[in-house]
């Protein structure tokens, strides 16, 4: 974080101290969007990390995260980061330049308020941590997503975040060709001992 004014860094440093120590119910927002105050460098940095993030994308999906214990917040990243999901606070401005002549540039109009961005590369991780989290959270509020260059209104994110995931689509697939297979090979097996039993 960098501080404008004299002592000003001292107070934010306590603050996010006293949040993390007290476990304090509510996430602040000057802890949670450290970017506020970043000189223009910074910026373009964030605005470089999150546009290399979008352009690998097939899903983004926007929450509100007003009043979540630090604790939760602190177990959604883990969540997210374990299924492949950029999960971040972003000043808003920075992400509608990332998202700016992509396929998810549509977005940019429902970027307001305190958001958390979720981007994946995989087409349904990025909602499904989202709405897993939401279903417990009521705090957390999905606003809008994107898939593939469509934009997604809450119950279009909601029904694709129950898409089965591709490692579950793929074991599905493999139990649907290994069955007629097994099934074939039991039956040879019977009209083989049959043949044995009648000579």
């Amino acid at each position: 974080m960098v501080c404008r004014r004299a002592g000003s860094c001292g107070f934010f440093l306590t603050l996010r101290t006293l949040l993390l120590t007290t476990g304090h119910a509510v996430v602040s927002r000057l802890w949670m969007e450290e970017d506020l105050a970043l000189n223009l460098q910074e910026k373009q940095a964030v605005v470089a990390e999150v546009g290399a993030q979008v352009a690998q994308a097939q899903t983004i999906v926007l929450a509100e995260y007003r009043g979540i214990a630090v604790s939760e917040i602190t177990k959604l990243r883990a969540n997210a980061r374990k299924s492949g999901v950029y999960f971040h606070v972003l000043k808003n401005t920075l992400a509608r330049r990332a998202v700016q002549g992509t396929q998810f540039e549509a977005l940019a109009d429902k970027m307001i308020g305190p958001l958390v961005y979720s981007i994946s590369v995989d087409a349904v991780a990025a909602a499904k941590v989202v709405h897993e989290f939401a279903r417990t959270n009521e705090k957390l509020v999905v606003k809008a997503g994107a898939y593939n260059g469509k934009l997604l209104d809450v119950a279009g994110v909601n029904a694709l975040a129950t898409v089965p995931s591709k490692e579950v689509l793929l074991a599905q697939l493999c139990g649907l060709l290994q069955s007629p297979v097994s099934g074939l090979a039991r039956v040879l097996s019977a009209v083989a001992e049959q043949k044995t039993v009648a000579a």
